[in-house]
């Protein structure tokens, strides 16, 4: 007897452990694990605030907050979509999806996405996260390049102050820089270009560049043509030719130049828009610095963007519901929260309308007004890029802008050895 009351008390203990949680027996609330990048202090608060704002009203679906880092998301999500331990939630930004779409990683949201989020968010940002026919992530924050200039010296040597209706051109852009630079260890401009490339993609879109081009045959070719040339020709004349831009940034990071633009060193450094909150907070009391719009080409403001992104592991068993949460996480009144928070701009139409986005203050309007023209960035679907990045663009256009290679040189390495990589990711 006491030998079967031990048999069927085990049996039971092995039930309730095989149903503990109630995620897939339907008789517990499901628990989905969201995986946020937010590192600034006022965007971890954000994110926070709408988890438990979610919880407190969905008592069948509880989300669990779990920080990462964006400094090694890509190779730990490798390593947990390969383990079978994947968030369902997954935050990273458009450029680094690709891979992890065509490996079948992600859940293709085409189907499940609500009304509401796919119309309030324009075509133009969706195309940052579609990967053949699927829809891999919900792209929601996005950032602009701008200049941050020093408004006194700017003031001073009376030069005409650009706006969004009325930016400067590449050329005039050139022409103020080395109007103002000094001398004496003075520049007009400090390129921090320790990552060259994504910032000279980017801002290549104003003149009309491209450089990757995709075929009938869905395959990717680089040609680096002559609107390609124009702004890796602009920075280069500027620290070369003109000596307006510092030669020493070139190899820093955005951080790298603050003190120096606090210390009076440049009039101005081009900056991701969120580096303004950095701004704001290390300023010294008494310095006036503002935002202007990047400068306009052939295409005028274009720009590209990689946004910020939201995801659903394709092994989640909970894939609605991880979208239901997505969808709260992104109402209009909510993503301007999220935007406040990591000082960047929303994607959504709606919360793009938000009053406290359009604020002379710290150059929201600015930024704001840039929106319309934020393109997907040229390598955004184009399997075999941080290779290419890493490999043959990044050393290539450093060696360009320090000097060290020309216009010729350049373009050789960016297409022959560019496209030999490409070529083994599209066989």
């Amino acid at each position: 007897m006491r030998t079967r009351l031990a048999g069927v008390l085990a049996l039971v203990l092995l039930l309730a452990g095989c149903t503990s949680g109630g995620d897939d027996s339907g008789t517990g609330p499901v628990t989905l694990r969201f995986q946020s990048l937010a590192w600034q202090e006022e965007s971890v608060e954000a994110n926070q605030e709408l988890v438990k704002e979610w919880n407190a009203t969905h008592p069948d679906v509880k989300v669990e907050y779990v920080q990462g880092s964006w400094d090694s998301v890509h190779d730990q999500l490798l390593t947990s979509f390969e383990g079978g331990e994947a968030p369902d939630i997954i935050h990273d930004a458009s450029d680094d999806l690709a891979d992890f779409a065509y490996g079948g990683y992600l859940a293709d949201l085409t189907d499940l996405l609500p009304a509401r989020l796919k119309s309030d968010i324009p075509q133009r940002s969706w195309e940052t996260t579609t990967f053949g026919e699927g829809v891999y992530g919900v792209p929601f924050l996005q950032e602009p390049r701008v200049l941050i200039a020093n408004a006194t010296w700017l003031k001073e040597s009376g030069v005409r102050i650009p706006t969004p209706r009325h930016p400067w051109s590449w050329a005039e852009f050139r022409d103020i820089t080395d109007r103002l630079s000094a001398g004496d260890g003075k520049y007009g401009v400090a390129w921090p270009l320790k990552e060259p490339v994504s910032a000279t993609l980017n801002l290549s879109l104003s003149a009309g560049g491209r450089l990757f081009h995709r075929g009938a045959d869905g395959k990717v070719t680089i040609r680096f043509e002559a609107a390609d040339e124009t702004v890796p020709r602009t920075i280069h004349d500027q620290a070369n030719t003109d000596h307006s831009a510092s030669p020493t940034t070139l190899g820093s990071g955005g951080s790298d130049t603050l003190p120096g633009f606090f210390g009076g060193k440049y009039a101005m450094v081009p900056l991701g828009f969120s580096y303004r909150q950095q701004i704001a907070q290390q300023a010294p009391k008494g310095f006036r610095w503002q935002v202007l719009p990047a400068p306009a080409g052939a295409d005028g403001l274009a720009q590209g963007v990689s946004p910020q992104t939201l995801s659903v592991a394709e092994d989640s068993p909970h894939q609605k519901e991880a979208v239901a949460f997505i969808d709260f996480l992104l109402r209009p009144q909510n993503m301007v929260r999220l935007a406040l928070g990591d000082w960047m701009l929303p994607t959504g139409t709606r919360a793009l309308k938000d009053p406290a986005l359009h604020t002379a203050e710290n150059g929201w309007a600015t930024g704001t007004a840039l929106a319309a023209h934020l393109r997907s960035a040229p390598a955004q679907s184009v399997r075999g890029y941080p290779e290419w990045k890493d490999k043959v663009a990044t050393p290539a256009f450093q060696e360009y802008y320090s000097g060290a290679i020309g216009l010729r040189d350049l373009r050789e390495r960016l297409e022959d050895d560019g496209n030999l990589v490409l070529a083994r990711y599209q066989r």
